[in-house]
């Protein structure tokens, strides 16, 4: 077990569990620099990383009762059958372009977190059946968005939870966490059949997981509402920046 490898799936488990995503956006660059794999092999071990991030950070909110489990439950066959249009859609589509319109969207979900108070939104939670036809639109856009774009869902699940269907900030990241399970699952053992995964760097990676992960929930748990809020956006504003950039691939000539 390669002490990388460890401290990779330490720092991924911790930004997953603290923020309520998958932690793909920081493990998949780290993987490709410091392990030497390939962005497919990157992108399939970070699947596998992505299940037990949102096992064990669902695991630290459901503790303090900091998971909707039906709502969860009713977010993942909806964004398991949109993720496959999402990438079929993908390829009728300049990439650059996706990557641009997303990143705009993240600065828009980041401000509206911020200006939470002041802007119109959902105080309380919903109840009855609107809230199960929210959640289910949720769980497809999310889905859409994650086989679009590559990005985990979390980014859609959680702002739309908060703002749309009222749930506070730690209650939408505990149920994103657990809402990701179930797709990580099937994507991992597709990407294992197609012999994608680092099998090798899996035992540290996953350690490392348990233990971050663990570690970013409990400290999510302690920050106030406003804070965690607050450091969600952030990390918006950063995943934005990356694909704000995206520009046009140069033409072969």
């Amino acid at each position: 077990m390669k002490l990388s490898g460890l401290f990779i799936g330490l720092l991924a488990g911790a930004f997953g569990g603290l923020v309520g995503l998958g932690g793909g956006v920081l493990a998949v660059p780290l993987m490709n620099a410091f392990l030497g794999l390939t962005q497919h092999s990157a992108v399939a071990t970070s699947l596998v990383m992505v299940v037990f991030t949102g096992m064990v950070g669902a695991l630290t909110y459901a503790l303090e009762n900091r998971v909707d489990w039906l709502g969860a439950f009713l977010i993942v066959p909806t964004a398991m059958l949109t993720a496959g249009w999402g990438a079929r859609y993908a390829h009728r589509l300049a990439e650059w372009r996706l990557k641009r319109v997303f990143g705009w969207y993240l600065v828009l979900v980041a401000l509206s977190l911020i200006l939470k108070p002041y802007i119109p939104h959902v105080s309380e939670p919903l109840d009855g059946g609107l809230r199960l036809v929210l959640l289910a639109l949720t769980g497809a856009a999310a889905g859409f968005a994650s086989g679009l774009l590559g990005v985990g869902g979390g980014t859609i699940i959680v702002p739309i939870l908060v703002l749309g269907l009222g749930l506070e900030q730690h209650t939408a990241q505990g149920t994103s966490l657990l809402a990701m399970v179930p797709p990580a699952v099937v994507g991992s053992y597709t990407h294992f059949r197609h012999g994608y995964l680092a099998q090798a760097h899996l035992p540290g990676l996953v350690l490392g997981i348990l233990l971050g992960a663990f570690l970013g929930g409990t400290v999510a748990n302690q920050l106030p509402e406003f804070w965690l809020r607050l450091v969600f956006a952030g990390v918006l504003v950063w995943t934005a920046g990356r694909y704000l950039g995206a520009k046009p691939r140069p033409q072969a000539a």
